[in-house]
């Protein structure tokens, strides 16, 4: 009885074991629908004419085991992540200023380029509380000493920026995210007396400056635009020589959860998305770490913005302080909320840097978790401005002013090799190379598509593998390109 039952025992073991190693080594089944899969790619590549030009459109096939000397992009469909909002950039004073000198054939061309169904898709518009340095000069919504705002009047924007934005919300539509951002309170509510040079807000005239939040949003929303959100305040560590106010942590927290949160609550403004920080990726853990970690605050909070700009030290982008975050406080967003190639340069309109830089940013910025990405101004002059302090700089498109005539930049294609092809709803899919020389990230639309873009910022060409799960097929990108791949 007792040998009749140790062989019973061991013959269940031996089943259970082999089959294990039956579901461990039997890969998933290729579907004809998978063989079927085709794919289409699109190329913008330096020292070409290639655009977001359509350059390639192939099959799929059985994967094969990569090998250690194959270039290779992996995507696994299986794993998903966080939800695409858009990406889109800043309709400023100075883009305004611009956009009116142009007649309305080129006008009607700039908006198509940038929101058309045609152009490169773009559905976030940020915009200023009043005035930033790219602009003609320093203003706000109110008589200087109006505590209670009773002359609050956006009227000045009337004139040229809300315009722009209403054409730009027309083509955009449903998927429209608009926010606002200050720059700087009045010069009466801070300590310097001056819109400029940084200064604080002082204590007597934070529940004032709530409510200037608060008439803002309102004064936009009367003339039909509705406000997604804003962020508290721009650069609040940058004692800038232009509009600028500083907040330590523990100063944006307190006025965030002792005014601006419940000053919006009070006025059904609840649903409102307020994004704190809004400046560099170096100090943002800190802020995220004190405002997060305080629920009185945090309650409040949509999510953390942050800017490009840290690299003015000599270093590296901190795209670990971004994973840090999105680890420490997964219930929390990240919102890339601006960023720029500095110091203008006519001589480097057509500079392939400044394009690989926004690749480099987009792709590693959505691969740490973030939702949506926001360029600086979407529009300048020939000279990089207007910009009342002469802190000129690029954008993705310029217009020469004297011509009537708009200057694509590289910059322009490389934002659309994503703007273009993801859609707002889409979910970032697992995606990893397997060498440094190009970099990827993979969304899934809601038709299901699946858009791969991969970057080579090398002298060489690159033939690699783009592995799909259980298939596969074989690409090559040209040297510093950019490639979008639909499938």
């Amino acid at each position: 009885m007792l040998v009749a039952l140790l062989v019973f025992l061991l013959s269940c073991k031996k089943s259970k074991v082999n089959e294990t190693e039956s579901t461990d080594i039997n890969p998933v089944e290729t579907t004809e629908n998978d063989r079927d899969k085709t794919l289409v790619v699109y190329t913008t590549a330096m020292d070409t004419d290639l655009r977001l030009t359509k350059t390639a459109e192939q099959s799929f096939v059985d994967k094969v085991q990569a090998l250690e000397t194959d270039v290779a992009v992996f995507v696994n469909p299986e794993k998903t992540f966080q939800e695409f909002l858009g990406i889109g950039g800043a309709i400023t004073d100075a883009s305004s200023e611009v956009f009116v000198t142009l007649d309305e054939a080129t006008q009607n061309q700039l908006l198509q380029s940038l929101y058309g169904k045609d152009g490169i898709g773009y559905n976030i518009i940020r915009t200023s509380i009043h005035s930033s340095d790219f602009g003609l000069g320093s203003h706000t919504y109110i008589e200087e000493g109006d505590a209670d705002l009773k002359t609050f009047s956006i009227e000045k924007d009337k004139e040229k920026r809300i315009p722009f934005i209403k054409q730009a919300m027309d083509l955009i539509g449903e998927d429209l995210v608009f926010y606002a951002s200050p720059w700087s309170p009045p010069a009466f509510m801070k300590t310097n007396n001056n819109m400029l040079q940084g200064g604080k807000l002082l204590p007597e005239y934070r529940q004032a400056w709530a409510n200037y939040y608060v008439k803002f949003i309102n004064a936009y929303e009367a003339e039909g635009i509705p406000v997604w959100g804003l962020t508290i305040q721009n650069e609040p560590m940058a004692v800038q020589r232009w509009e600028s106010c500083i907040y330590t942590s523990e100063e944006e927290r307190d006025f965030l959860k002792n005014y601006l949160g419940p000053t919006l609550e009070r006025a059904g403004m609840g649903d409102k998305n307020i994004v704190v920080w809004d400046h560099n990726r170096d100090l943002m853990s800190d802020r995220a770490n004190t405002i997060f970690e305080d629920p009185d605050a945090s309650k409040y909070a949509w999510g953390i913005g942050f800017h490009w700009y840290e690299t003015w030290t000599g270093g590296l982008p901190k795209y670990d302080n971004l994973k840090n975050i999105n680890e420490s406080f997964p219930s929390k967003n990240m919102l890339f909320t601006e960023g720029c190639q500095e110091g203008f340069d006519i001589e480097k309109m057509f500079y392939w840097p400044n394009a690989e830089r926004y690749g480099n940013s987009i792709i590693n910025d959505f691969n740490s978790g973030v939702v949506g990405w926001t360029d600086w101004n979407i529009l300048l002059d020939e000279r990089g401005g207007p910009n009342h302090v002469e802190n000129f700089c690029f954008a993705p498109i310029h217009a020469d002013t004297k011509k009537g005539q708009l200057i694509y930049t590289p910059t322009y294609y490389y934002i659309g090799h994503f703007s273009k092809f993801i859609q707002p709803g889409a979910l970032r899919v697992s995606t990893t190379t397997s060498r440094s020389t190009i970099e990827s990230t993979s969304f899934k639309n809601k038709n299901g598509n699946m858009v791969t873009v991969v970057m080579n910022p090398t002298n060489k060409k690159v033939v690699y593998k783009l592995v799909v799960g259980q298939i596969e097929t074989q690409l090559q990108i040209q040297p510093r390109a950019m490639q979008t791949i639909v499938y």
